[in-house]
């Protein structure tokens, strides 16, 4: 089809998705695939954050960073690195995989599937009412049959502090636009983003300073943010844990930034790069015309229905519900909530259907998450410390990378780690972790384990091939049958 015109009168759809980005696309094409119309709005680029500003870019960015370190690891190849990343290049790659910011390829992918493209900003007017204002002003009233879909994401939280707006932070969107690099850059913030631009940066040649509150990659095992802090000293980065911004001043526009330390200290950087969190982008998409509060994070069900809003018609997919904050999480979640449109569009149960029940049941137990620093970090589902406080009885089983040839061939003196958390009475995985060069390629592998709650018992008899970093499998499910042959005897 195509685009849709603000001239149009008012039209009626099944379905409106708020949102064209990952997530959105995938609900829009469940709600296709069922037979429903779609119309799908965005005020942005279509493919969103994460196609021009998150995922993609920093990947491609961070690939050719990462690969030079894993040629110095190897003997041979390491003679062969004798200079240092051309950024030239590497910046050029990755204008490439963002199409230049370039949706008009993702908008026709839209269209592809049958939906309608409406291109303004897309609000609620009530239940199953959307109005979408275009850039020249002009609006159009959409209206839903069966569902909406708020699928809008995510923005980065700038802290309250003295001076903010003056030192002109960047977020994560400079972090992955820019195509110049600073000659000194101070990343504040020790979680994902924060540590994969620390990494990213210094690896084409700027001197990082990371700043973090405390320990780095707080939602994972301790270990695993110890050996990306000490990835990043290594390379030469300046790690600081336990420290806080207390103001910020840049009276040049041109020049540096100055930043005041809670132990008094300063610090003088070329730019200041903050990754201290996000908030949902709903403040201005209608919420209060449906009861609910603007610029909140929206409760929902399995099905990702939300809840406090009268007549099953509401759904929020991805950052905006706030129940895993990565794209892949939010995907799935599109998929599911588009089967559970059509299925409630349809009056079938929600059990009916080629994929059984329709509930985003991983996100409460299975979430998989991969961090490209150097080491690589993964991880998926509970960590010992989460497990315990759920009130599991848990085993936990940890070995070097080193144990397993494979590792030691993918990398001359192979560094890193992993952890298994088992559930002790029913001898299932609740959580595996990772950390190591290439470690993000075995997260699919503990994700099935961990999803699929296989017995160990089972998960024994998957053979990992020989010499591959995946032999680790076989001495992590060694170690716990010694271990608990130990406790027998």
């Amino acid at each position: 089809m195509s685009e849709a015109r603000e001239t149009q009168e008012t039209d009626a759809y099944d379905v409106i998705v708020l949102g064209a980005g990952p997530v959105g696309q995938n609900v829009a094409e469940r709600a296709r695939a069922a037979g429903l119309s779609v119309a799908v709005v965005e005020r942005e680029l279509v493919g969103g954050e994460c196609s021009y500003w998150a995922c993609v870019p920093s990947k491609a960015l961070l690939r050719p960073v990462i690969a030079v370190a894993d040629a110095r690891r190897v003997d041979g190849a390491r003679q062969a690195v004798t200079g240092p990343i051309e950024t030239e290049g590497v910046f050029s790659r990755r204008n490439r995989y963002v199409t230049d910011w370039d949706d008009s390829g993702q908008a026709r992918g839209v269209k592809s599937i049958g939906a309608d493209l409406f291109r303004g900003h897309g609000r609620l007017d009530g239940p199953r009412r959307v109005t979408v204002t275009g850039d020249d002003g002009a609006r159009r009233t959409l209206a839903a049959r069966h569902a909406v879909a708020v699928a809008t994401g995510s923005t980065p939280v700038l802290p309250d502090i003295p001076g903010i707006e003056e030192a002109r932070p960047w977020t994560n969107r400079h972090g992955t636009d820019s195509s110049t690099v600073p000659a000194r850059l101070a990343v504040v913030g020790g979680g994902g983003v924060g540590v994969e631009m620390a990494t990213l940066w210094q690896g084409l040649g700027s001197r990082v300073t990371l700043l973090a509150r405390r320990r780095l990659l707080p939602r994972m095992e301790p270990f695993a943010g110890e050996l990306v802090a000490q990835g990043l000293r290594d390379a030469g980065a300046d790690v600081r844990i336990g420290v806080r911004v207390t103001a910020l001043r840049r009276p040049d526009a041109t020049g540096p930034v100055t930043l005041t330390l809670d132990d008094g200290s300063e610090l003088e950087a070329d730019e200041v790069l903050f990754a201290t969190g996000r908030a949902p982008a709903t403040g201005d998409i209608g919420l209060d015309t449906v009861g609910l509060t603007p610029g909140s994070w929206l409760d929902v069900d399995t099905t990702c229905l939300v809840s406090g809003v009268d007549g099953e018609w509401l759904y929020a997919l991805g950052d905006v519900n706030h129940r895993a904050l990565l794209t892949h999480q939010g995907k799935y979640q599109g998929r599911t909530a588009g089967d559970a449109i059509g299925a409630r569009a349809a009056g079938r149960p929600l059990d009916d259907g080629p994929w059984g029940d329709h509930a985003t049941t991983a996100d409460q137990h299975a979430v998989p998450q991969v961090f490209f620093t150097d080491p690589e970090a993964g991880a998926v589902g509970l960590t010992a410390e989460q497990a315990t406080a759920a009130g599991h009885r848990i085993r936990t089983v940890d070995l070097d990378f080193n144990a397993a040839q494979g590792a030691n061939l993918y990398a001359d003196g192979y560094q890193g780690h992993a952890r298994l958390v088992v559930d002790a009475d029913r001898e299932v995985l609740l959580g595996v972790t990772f950390v190591g060069p290439g470690v993000g390629e075995l997260l699919h592998s503990a994700t099935i384990a961990v999803a699929g709650e296989v017995p160990l018992k089972r998960l024994r008899h998957a053979i990992a091939p020989f010499p591959t970093v995946s032999e680790i499998w076989l001495f992590l499910l060694a170690a716990y049958r010694r271990e608990q042959a130990a406790r027998r005897s």
